[in-house]
């Protein structure tokens, strides 16, 4: 047993003791009928030590060359030789004919190969070494490529092989206890082994191998595939001279090209794409409708599209790595003009400095220019891209709810996430390859621009009644969570002599965790009462998140957040108009009644939100608890230090607490429920749900809301954006209704969607 690696000739030198004759060494990744018989003559014959069988190829490039003389003997060795040291045709097969003498020159216990160490240092003392050359079939199956041409070999009758199945008819073999449909077309020479149903109107092209207990759904059309046992292929799928492993699951319609190879335990989606030579590792998920380009090896599931709800998102370092950054990037940069300019930035995390500066590279590989603004605040980011005439820009961070995860944004003219438009454009130029190359001379220039903390400290004070904050007696405490806006919110306030308590401003490398933010805010409400503070906030998300704590401790997040701000801003501003996501809760609208106020419903994404707080007159603030909140004369995006600042602003002039403003809030219960809900299922429970249900009790702003018109009774079946999944939102005053009409509904849903897919969903 080897202690560690010991390469080809170690190996057999740590079994030396073993071997008092002449031995064969036979390599196990070549496929081979040559008579081995007449080679250990010819050994015997010569009084060789080492004889190398050898075999003519129509191109040695990748095998080691043996160069013999006219007596056989070997005079020189050339591993895998350039075009211009070709100067035979003969190569090394792997197999050996050897004395036990040889072994004494290898060292014991040393790692030892015989083709780079044994057989040039016999060459070189002079040792008899021949070459054998062989007659027959041999093949390197050590890659992939050659693998499957040796299968299409063994069909074409290039060497025998004892199949263990029939011959039904020439070239055409079949398994024990095989189905197959009458309408199916078969070419031959093709393999089908035991236990394998093969459906209605399938063509089987020549080349074709199927192992044992493969089901080939209707309609499917296998071009050369190599199929191994216990594989499913769904209906109209079409596989093109690859590779599917044992096990794999290959669902309707899937795509999978020349040359790729799926791992075993493998799952393809419905309408899947793999790309010609794309390797996919054992035990990976395929989305339904993605299509996959590279080669699927740490993460384990490839997406249907790049862009989720929010941006560009995968695990650090395993989804989002270097290599996808600068194709993501060239494929942003290719989407504009040659010449353009963008910002970039990012949070103080080295991840996000990897991911920024890889697409740095990827886009000025475009000719497009770049704006760096490194480490800042996703805000002042949003601040600084119309402030410098750039027609967009791109913002790398950990995502604010997934501390493993990686966020990218990118961002339009104005500050504002893209549109879907420009993401589909995005995935386009990426998944098609249609990226843009310009010349040396053409490649895009990266400048640092100055004074960016002061533009945007600028805005703030201007959106800001300066005076109210500097003569408000609120004691505020704030944990930053290690976050970069603990480096930029304390000189901010400073500049208006806000009396803060500042907790975790010091930058960390890693993320809070959900549980770790949970003790921080825990911790964060004794502080608040231990120091008689009027309020505590925490900020998360690179600035753009907040929760609250009253006075007396207590957390304020989610809807009541949602309803606490909308209620304060109303109070400044009577008759004004608030922008809240569709799934909020219905105490807004209450709220807004109470001030002649309005409220616009949008679709539950930050881009629409964005959107409609800058294109409607009157809105004075946009968002969500859960989201972030937006000051649409400060900047398009949210923003969570001014977002302190204006509490300061508003509970002075108001002479209210945050205690008793939650206080006054509309009572109601807002809950949901998640469950999963396959992709290619969600379009037809959508139409379900709209075709079952009145017009006039219908609100389809995002996804389909049942509504009572006489008061705020109201249910939000919701497809998620980026994951398989559908959410449940009902919200009323009567706590018994929300409890009865979250169990009816996804009583319905699961209903439905076991009747299109034929499985039971499971809650998440």
């Amino acid at each position: 047993e080897e202690a560690g690696p010991l390469g080809t000739a170690g190996c057999v030198k740590n079994i030396a003791e073993l071997l008092d004759e002449t031995f064969l060494v036979i390599s196990g990744d070549s496929l081979t009928d040559f008579d081995l018989k007449d080679a250990i003559a010819f050994h015997k014959a010569k009084k060789s030590k080492a004889t190398l069988v050898l075999t003519r190829v129509p191109n040695p490039i990748e095998f080691g060359v043996v160069i013999t003389d006219s007596g056989h003997r070997i005079v020189r060795f050339l591993e895998k030789p350039s075009t211009s040291e070709i100067f035979s045709d003969t190569v090394n097969t792997g197999t050996y004919i050897l004395e036990p003498d040889v072994l004494k020159y290898l060292p014991a216990n040393e790692e030892s190969d015989f083709s780079k160490d044994l057989f040039p240092l016999l060459l070189e003392r002079g040792e008899p070494m021949f070459g054998y050359i062989a007659e027959g079939y041999w093949c390197d199956v050590g890659h992939l490529e050659a693998y499957r041409e040796a299968q299409y070999d063994c069909l074409e009758g290039k060497l025998t092989i004892d199949y263990p199945y029939p011959e039904k008819s020439p070239q055409l073999w079949v398994g024990h206890n095989t189905y197959i449909d009458p309408s199916v077309k078969i070419d031959r020479p093709a393999l089908i082994g035991n236990n394998c149903r093969i459906g209605p109107r399938v063509h089987i092209e020549a080349g074709t191998v199927l192992g044992d207990n493969i089901t080939v759904g209707a309609d499917a059309d296998l071009k050369r595939p190599i199929i191994a046992n216990g594989a499913l292929i769904g209906e109209e799928a079409n596989l093109r001279a690859c590779v599917i492993s044992r096990g794999t699951r290959v669902d309707r319609r899937a795509h999978i090209l020349e040359g790729a190879v799926v791992g075993s335990l493998s799952t393809v989606g419905e309408e899947a794409q793999i790309s010609p030579n794309v390797r996919v590792w054992p035990s990976k998920k395929i989305e339904s409708g993605a299509i996959l380009n590279i080669n699927l090896i740490w993460g384990n599931m490839a997406q249907r599209n790049l862009f989720g709800q929010q941006g560009v998102t995968g695990l650090a370092n395993i989804d989002i790595t270097p290599e996808f950054a600068v194709k993501l990037g060239a494929a942003y940069g290719s989407t504009l003009k040659p010449g353009s300019m963008v910002t970039t930035s990012r949070d103080q995390r080295a991840i996000s400095r990897m991911v920024s500066r890889s697409l740095i590279a990827g886009i000025m590989s475009t000719g497009t220019g770049i704006q760096n603004l490194e480490a800042t605040a996703i805000p002042i980011a949003r601040t600084m891209v119309p402030n410098l005439d750039v027609v967009g820009g791109v913002h790398v961070r950990l995502h604010p709810n997934r501390p493993d995860y990686i966020l990218i944004e990118f961002f339009d003219q104005n500050g504002i996430n893209i549109s879907k438009a420009k993401e589909k454009k995005i995935e386009g130029a990426y998944f098609k390859e249609d990226i843009r190359r310009v010349r040396i001379g053409e490649i895009g220039t990266m400048t640092y621009p100055s004074q960016v903390l002061e533009t945007y400290s600028r805005g703030f004070a201007r959106q800001l009644n300066t005076e109210a904050v500097r003569n408000s007696r609120s004691k505020v405490v704030i944990d930053y969570m290690y976050a970069v806006s603990g480096a930029i919110l304390p000189r901010l306030l400073a500049k208006f002599d806000c009396d803060a308590v500042v907790l975790n401003a010091s930058l960390n490398q890693t993320a809070v965790s959900n549980a770790e933010r949970e003790v921080l805010l825990a911790q964060l409400g004794h502080v608040v009462e231990a120091l008689k503070a009027s309020f505590g906030v925490q900020v998360s998300a690179n600035g753009e998140q907040l929760m609250f704590v009253d006075d007396a401790g207590l957390p304020i997040r989610g809807e009541t957040l949602t309803a606490l701000m909308v209620n304060l801003i109303m109070t400044a501003h009577p008759r004004s108009t608030v922008v809240v996501p569709v799934h909020t809760s219905s105490a807004i609208e209450q709220i807004a009644r109470r001030h002649d106020g309005r409220v616009i419903r949008t679709k539950v994404n930050p881009t629409a939100l964005m959107e409609a707080a800058q294109e409607n007159l009157g809105v004075v603030l946009g968002g969500s608890g859960d989201m972030g909140f937006i000051f649409p004369h400060l900047h398009p995006g949210f923003d969570a230090m001014f977002c302190i600042a204006k509490v300061i602003e508003m509970l002075t002039i108001q002479e209210r607490s945050l205690a008793q403003i939650r206080s006054e809030l509309p009572r109601v219960c807002h809950k949901s429920y998640t469950m999963r809900c396959p992709w290619t299922v969600k379009g037809a429970l959508m139409r379900h749900l709209v075709e079952s249900h009145p017009p006039e009790d219908l609100e389809l702003i995002d996804g389909v809301k049942i509504i009572n018109r006489h008061n705020d009774n109201w249910i939000l079946i919701l497809p998620d954006a980026g994951e398989p999944l559908v959410h449940i939102v009902a919200n009323s005053e009567d706590r018994d209704w929300v409890d009865y009409m979250l169990m009816e509904y996804r009583q319905r849903v699961q209903r439905f969607i076991e009747k299109e897919q034929g499985t039971e969903m499971v809650n998440v």
